[in-house]
């Protein structure tokens, strides 16, 4: 049997250019699964705090975080949300950034990794994007993430101890690590079978064209065995 190909996702809750990234992959990968030989392809998400120094609540709105953390003017920032918007509005995705709530994403991330644990993690990693960028939903505290959780079916106790005992931060911390040392400097970026690596929000058909040629590889190899 042919190993199916392994995708490691590196990004963060708060990077718009994430949830782009993830629904180009999704679109990417759902255009071969019509191939006559399909590729078989596992997906893992890595944690990436793009800014780590972000209080739990964040004081001020879009314009303010991108003229603190960036160094731009107010007027600067507030075109690049509406860029993003647009670029986000292609791929499907109904951004507001006039409701988004900044926060520290570290609690976000250790909600990702119960989920792998529980098997969810994909469909966790959706509803946190989804409430962050799109509802405006508060994604860093533990009750607000308990909520978002439960929604996708998680155990409300389990999820709330998982996260007051910081069980999970070390995991957090280890996809940090292995980033750096990857040399990972920017997100989102997307490592296939721990070889290629794709920076960015591509569009679905750079997606598309390396899964056919990996798995393509991934025959032979099987071939030649």
């Amino acid at each position: 049997m042919t190993d199916a190909i392994k995708i490691d996702v590196w990004s963060d809750i708060a990077c718009p250019w994430c949830y782009i990234g993830k629904k180009n992959l999704e679109k990417g990968l759902a255009e071969v699964a019509s191939d006559e030989d399909a590729p078989l392809v596992e997906v893992t998400y890595h944690s990436y705090e793009l800014s780590p120094d972000t209080p739990v609540d964040f004081e001020g709105d879009e314009g303010d975080y991108l003229v603190q953390h960036k160094g731009i003017s107010r007027e600067q920032a507030l075109e690049m949300a509406d860029r993003v918007t647009d670029v986000a509005r292609e791929a499907g995705l109904d951004y507001h950034f006039d409701i988004l709530k900044h926060t520290n994403t570290v609690k976000a991330h250790e909600l990702v990794h119960f989920a792998k644990e529980m098997g969810m993690q994909d469909a966790m990693k959706e509803r946190l994007l989804s409430a962050h960028f799109v509802e405006g939903r508060h994604v860093g505290r533990v009750d607000d993430l308990v909520e978002l959780a439960v929604e996708v079916g998680l155990d409300a106790d389990a999820t709330r101890d998982a996260l007051v005992s910081e069980k999970y931060v070390e995991a957090v911390r280890a996809d940090e690590d292995q980033a750096r040392a990857y040399g990972i400097n920017g997100v989102p970026f997307f490592v296939i079978d721990g070889k290629y690596g794709i920076s960015g929000a591509q569009p679905p058909a750079a997606f598309s064209q390396i899964a056919r040629q990996v798995w393509a590889e991934h025959k032979e190899e099987a071939a030649a065995v």
